[in-house]
């Protein structure tokens, strides 16, 4: 506890890397929910001790893949009730980790517990821009109180931008 600011919180971690599963690197963590607030986001301050591997090119292969279909991908269940997400759709299942992650960051409170239970649906929005847009629903599990929240969710997301969120 901090006096009249909030409760501290200091975590050690390992990050797994979603592109080589075994190969982790250590991280450690401050997060400080602010007193009385439940509105702000909890402030987390992150270091990570070493590197994961360079998404670069998986990146641009993904994008330039996207960028070339004829019809905006729509796709729905991911993972699907058996628990498995298919190759062409992972990349999208990442970027909807990123996208409730963030969500996540910005509605947790000392006493939630949110998991990306699924995307129920996702559409690609086509833009007269660079970026690739995705209007994603995904599932939230709460895990406290065992709800399962819809959440609406938009997503931009560029290789060399990286991704940006917005909530309908």
């Amino acid at each position: 506890d901090i006096d009249g600011v909030g409760h501290k919180y200091c975590l050690e971690l390992e990050l797994e890397d979603v592109l080589d599963k075994d190969r982790t690197v250590s991280c450690t963590a401050e997060v400080l929910y602010p007193l009385g607030s439940k509105t702000s986001a909890p402030d987390v301050q992150v270091t990570v001790q070493g590197e994961l591997r360079s998404t670069e090119e998986a990146d641009q292969e993904f994008y330039n893949r996207i960028r070339s279909l004829e019809k905006e991908l729509v796709a729905e269940n991911i993972p699907d009730s058996h628990g498995n997400v298919p190759p062409e759709l992972e990349p999208i299942h990442l970027l909807a980790s990123v996208a409730s992650g963030y969500v996540i960051w910005q509605n947790s409170t000392e006493n939630t517990k949110f998991h990306l239970a699924q995307v129920k649906h996702v559409k690609q929005v086509k833009r007269s821009d660079e970026d690739l847009q995705f209007d994603f629903v995904v599932l939230l599990h709460e895990m406290v109180s065992q709800e399962v929240l819809p959440w609406e969710l938009t997503l931009l997301w560029h290789p060399q931008r990286g991704a940006r969120v917005s909530r309908d």
